[in-house]
């Protein structure tokens, strides 16, 4: 949205991108290993097509990853990713891996609980978002079977355990580069869209304010915080 305020709806198109990757420093990257890859149209009447500039950002992105695909759908792609990202934000706040983080089975619930608030949001402006890499959206609805979180949480897990990227970025600009993090440009925007659409998230609001508070020096990053998440 802010590029598109910039530049202009119509000369915006949408991306989605899943890899592991880390910025080292200028001119070095470090790739921890395959993610799903899709671009779509965001905006106006070409959203419900694939349009020949999407077809040839795609065929760009192959030359990266043969696997990069086009969608009618970047939007469902993005708030999945929003929905994910939460969950990555509840693993930063200690400091284990994202693998670690989501095998323990007695936080699970924590992440289950604010996929379900991000995904509540969606659903309150009409988008539907999309699987990838183990995470199913489905899985985290209210009236999904009893062991389907804990299926898509056992497939994120295998996913990052064969990622070289141990942990987030989030996790990185708080435990290394020691600076502020997107919390809010991610997270704390859906707080103010489920504000307006009446959908209460006060799990995800706690977890921004966690954040902010490491950010500030305040709060370290421990297990604890998830201990205070479950209460």
């Amino acid at each position: 949205m802010t590029i598109a305020e910039v530049v202009g709806e119509a000369r915006t198109v949408g991306a989605f991108v899943n890899f592991g990757a880390d910025y080292l420093e200028p001119g070095v990257l470090f790739y921890g290993g395959r993610g799903t890859v899709t671009v779509g149209e965001a905006f106006g009447p070409a959203v419900a097509r694939i349009s020949p500039r999407v077809l040839a950002i795609r065929d760009g992105w192959r030359d990266f990853d043969e696997r990069a695909f086009a969608t009618d759908n970047i939007m469902g792609y993005l708030w999945g990713k929003e929905a994910y990202g939460a969950m990555l934000f509840v693993t930063a706040l200690t400091n284990d891996s994202i693998a670690d983080a989501l095998a323990m089975a007695e936080y699970r619930g924590v992440y289950v609980a604010i996929a379900r608030e991000m995904l509540a949001v969606a659903d309150a402006h009409q988008v539907q978002p999309m699987a990838f890499d183990g995470f199913d959206p489905a899985a985290y609805r209210p009236d999904a079977p009893a062991d389907a979180a804990t299926q898509s949480l056992d497939a994120l897990v295998a996913h990052n355990r064969r990622s070289a990227k141990t942990h987030s970025g989030i996790w990185r600009d708080l435990a290394i580069r020691k600076r502020p993090t997107e919390v809010d440009a991610q997270l704390g925007i859906v707080v103010r869209l489920g504000a307006a659409a009446g959908v209460p998230t006060p799990l995800t609001t706690r977890v921004v304010t966690m954040i902010q508070e490491i950010e500030r020096g305040t709060r370290p990053q421990a297990r604890e915080n998830l201990e205070a998440l479950t209460t």
